[in-house]
C-alpha cells in the first residue's frame, strides 16, 4: 500500500487549472480591446450596435466588414477571424455628445451595472482560496494536526533492517560500546533488571569531538537492540513561532511511548539545551520553553517504560545542568580521539571493501594519523582508493595512503600555482630549516617528508612530522622543543637569504599560542607563577558561567604574560640561530634536494644530513 504524502502540487496545479477552466468557459467572452478614438470612427461610419455601457466601459459588436481606415490593420486582420456577433470593448470616456450620437446613428444602447456575484468572486474568492489552502488542505498535505505542520514533529522512524549498523561497524571507541552495552540487554530483556528492581537510564548524552562516531554508535546501539529509533535534530525543535517547539517535544514522547520500547536519538542537542536566562530575546524565549517542555517529558515517563533518550553534542559544556542531573541524562558517554590501536580498527573497518596492495601496512598508515578521528580515516580510504582508480591502478598501494593523508592535512596539491625561482628557493631553505632543526631536537616528532609543492589555499610547502606513540603528557623540555622547531624556518631564511619572508607567519602564529599556553594555563613561567588563567572575556564569562571558572586576567597578570611570551620566543630564537648556524653545510644540501626533487621522504632527509636511517626508523 502506498502511503506516500502529497506535496503541495498534487493540490495546487488542479485548482490552478479549475480556475483557468472557469476563467475561460464560465467567465470569460471573445472581446477585442479597441482605443476610444477608434471606436468613434467605427460610431461615425454606423459599423457598430448592441453596445452596453457600463461607467468604466463599452462593449457591442461590430454590425459591417467596412473596416479600412476605420481600425489599424492588425485588429482588422483579428476580427476578421472572429464568428459573429465580433464582440469589442473600450474604455469608456467622459463625452457629454455620446449619447446623442448613438441616437443619431440609430445605434440600440442600453446601461450595464456591475454584478454583485462578479465583484465578491473577484475580490473574496482569491481570499477564499488563500483560507481552504492555509487551514484545510495544506496540514493534510503535510500530515500534521497544527498550522502547516509546526505542531508536529519530523521524526524519522529507522526500524533494524533499516538502519543496517551494528556494533561490529563501530570501531575505536570500545569504552563507549561497553558502557552502551547494558542498555542493549535491558532492551532486549527487561525482566531480567527490572526482576531485581533496576532501572535502567532515562537518558544518555553521548558527547565528543566532531567525526568522532556519535550518531554512528546511536545509529548501532538500535540497530544492536533490534528496536525503533527515532532521529531527529535538536534545531528542529526551535521555530520562530512560539510554543511550537514544546508541541514538537510532546509529540516526539508520544510517538515514542506508543512505539515502545524504542531508542530516541537527539543529535546537537545544544542547539535546544544550551543554560536558560542568559538572554533577554524573544527567540531565545521560544528555546527555553522548549528546553523545560523536554525536561518535563523526560520526567514524565516510566524508568521503565523502554524508551531510552540518547542524545549527542560537540559542547556538553554549554548544556543546562538541569538536563544533566540524575533522572533526567543520569549516564554520560565522552568519546574521545582514537589512539594508535582505534585508528588500526577504524582502518580495518573502512578498508574492508577495498584492494589493497601488499604494501599496504595499516599500522604505519595510523602512526601517521595521530589526532585524527573515524570521519577522517574514512575520508583517507576513500581518498586513496580515488587517487589509485585516478591512475588506473590494480589496487591501494602505499604511495596512495601517503598522497590521502598529505591531501587531509595539507590539502590537494596546486601545480597550477607555479612560482618564480626565487621563491621557490625561499620556500626550500625556510622548510629546510623546520627537518633540520625538529632532527636535532628530541622532544621533536621524526621527520617523514619534506615538500616544497603547493597544497590548499595557502600551504607553499610543509615539513611532516609523525609520532612514535600517542602521547597524553608533555614536559617542558618538550615544548621548549617545538618551539624551536616552529621558528626553525624563519631562522633559516635570515642565515641563508639574510632578509625574511611572508611565509612565517602560521609558524608564529602557533609559536605565540604554543608559548601563551605554556605560560598563562601550564603554570611553565617563574615569573607569573602556578596558576591558570582564562582566556574568556566577561562578557563570554556571563553568558556560560561554566567556562568563567578560571581567574580572569587582570592588567598587570596579562602584561606579565606578554612579557613571559615574548621572553620564550626570544630564547628559542637565539638557540635556534646558534643550532643552524653549525649546520649550514647541511641547510645548503637539502635545499638543492627539495629544488631539485621537490618532495624528500625520510630515507633522503637522512642521508643529506649524514644521520644513519636506522636511528629512526626503530623509533617509529
Amino acid at each position: 500500500m502506498n502511503n506516500k504524502p502529497r506535496t503541495f502540487w498534487h493540490y495546487f496545479v488542479p485548482v490552478l487549472v479549475a480556475l483557468f477552466l472557469a476563467q475561460i468557459f464560465l467567465f470569460a467572452t471573445a472581446e477585442r480591446e479597441i482605443r476610444y478614438s477608434d471606436f468613434v470612427k467605427l460610431l461615425q461610419a454606423r459599423q457598430v450596435d448592441n453596445l452596453e455601457i457600463s461607467d468604466a466601459s463599452i462593449s457591442g459588436s461590430l454590425t459591417g466588414d467596412h473596416l479600412a481606415g476605420l481600425l489599424p490593420p492588425e485588429q482588422i486582420a483579428v476580427f476578421n477571424t472572429m464568428k459573429p456577433p465580433r464582440r469589442f470593448t473600450t474604455v469608456r470616456v467622459a463625452d457629454p455628445q455620446l449619447v446623442a450620437e448613438l441616437d443619431a446613428a440609430n445605434v440600440h444602447f442600453s446601461g450595464v451595472t456591475t454584478s454583485w456575484f462578479m465583484t465578491a468572486l473577484t475580490v473574496v474568492g482569491p481570499l477564499v482560496l488563500i483560507f481552504v489552502l492555509w487551514g484545510f488542505i495544506l496540514p493534510r498535505m503535510s500530515g500534521s494536526r497544527g498550522l502547516l505542520g509546526t505542531g508536529q514533529s519530523n521524526v524519522h522512524i529507522y526500524m533494524q533492517n533499516e538502519t543496517g549498523v551494528s556494533f561490529d561497524d563501530v570501531a575505536g571507541i570500545d569504552e563507549a560500546k561497553a558502557e552502551l552495552t547494558q542498555i542493549v540487554e535491558f532492551l532486549r530483556n527487561p525482566l531480567r533488571y527490572q526482576r531485581l528492581g533496576g532501572k535502567i537510564p532515562k537518558g544518555v548524552l553521548i558527547a565528543g569531538a566532531p567525526g568522532t562516531g556519535k550518531t554512528l554508535l546511536a545509529k548501532a546501539l538500535a540497530g544492536e537492540a533490534k528496536v525503533p529509533f527515532f532521529s531527529i535534530s535538536g534545531s528542529a525543535f526551535v521555530e520562530m513561532f512560539v510554543g511550537v517547539g514544546a508541541a514538537r517535544v510532546r509529540d516526539l514522547f508520544q510517538q515514542a511511548q506508543r512505539n515502545a520500547p524504542c531508542i530516541v536519538f537527539i543529535d546537537e542537542i545544544d542547539a535546544l539545551g544550551k543554560v536558560r536566562g542568559m538572554s533577554g530575546m524573544g527567540a531565545n524565549d521560544e528555546r527555553e520553553q522548549t528546553l523545560n517542555q523536554l525536561l518535563v517529558e523526560m520526567d514524565g515517563f516510566e524508568t521503565n517504560s523502554g524508551v531510552i533518550i540518547l542524545a549527542a553534542t560537540n559542547r556538553p559544556e554549554t548544556l543546562d545542568p538541569a538536563l544533566l542531573r540524575a533522572g533526567r541524562f543520569d549516564r554520560h558517554v565522552v568519546i574521545d580521539r582514537p589512539d594508535l590501536i582505534g585508528r588500526q580498527q577504524i582502518l580495518r573497518v573502512h578498508t574492508k571493501g577495498l584492494k589493497l596492495g601488499k604494501d599496504v601496512d595499516l599500522t604505519e598508515v595510523a602512526a601517521r594519523t595521530p589526532g585524527f578521528v573515524g570521519s577522517d580515516l574514512a575520508n583517507i580510504a576513500n581518498e586513496a582508493a580515488l587517487h589509485a582508480a585516478q591512475l588506473d591502478k590494480e589496487v591501494v598501494d602505499s604511495s596512495d595512503f601517503s598522497e590521502a593523508i598529505d591531501r587531509q592535512l595539507a590539502g590537494a596539491e596546486r601545480k597550477s600555482r607555479v612560482m618564480n625561482a626565487r621563491e621557490k628557493e625561499t620556500i626550500a631553505i625556510h622548510e629546510a630549516g623546520h627537518a633540520l632543526v625538529a632532527a636535532s631536537r628530541p622532544g621533536c616528532d621524526p621527520v617523514t617528508k619534506i615538500s616544497i609543492i603547493p597544497r590548499g589555499i595557502a600551504a607553499l610547502g610543509y615539513t611532516q612530522q609523525s609520532p612514535t606513540e600517542d602521547r597524553y603528557v608533555l614536559r617542558r623540555s618538550e615544548l621548549l622543543d617545538r618551539l624551536d622547531a616552529l621558528l626553525g624556518g624563519r631562522v633559516a631564511e635570515e642565515l641563508m637569504l639574510g632578509d625574511i619572508s611572508t611565509g612565517a607567519q602560521n609558524d608564529l602564529q602557533r609559536a605565540t599560542e604554543l608559548a601563551e599556553h605554556m605560560v598563562a594555563h601550564y603554570g611553565m613561567s617563574e615569573r607569573v607563577g602556578l596558576a591558570s588563567y582564562s582566556e574568556t572575556p566577561e562578557s563570554a564569562a556571563a553568558m556560560w558561567p561554566q567556562q568563567s571558572r578560571l581567574p580572569m586576567r587582570g592588567e598587570n597578570t596579562a602584561n606579565a604574560i606578554d612579557t613571559e611570551v615574548m621572553r620564550l620566543i626570544d630564547e628559542a630564537h637565539q638557540r635556534v640561530i646558534a643550532t643552524l648556524s653549525g649546520k649550514l653545510a647541511q641547510l645548503d644540501r637539502l635545499k638543492g634536494l627539495l629544488l631539485q626533487h621537490e618532495v624528500l621522504n625520510r630515507e633522503a632527509f637522512l642521508a643529506a644530513i649524514d644521520e644513519p636511517v636506522k636511528a629512526i626508523a626503530s623509533a617509529a
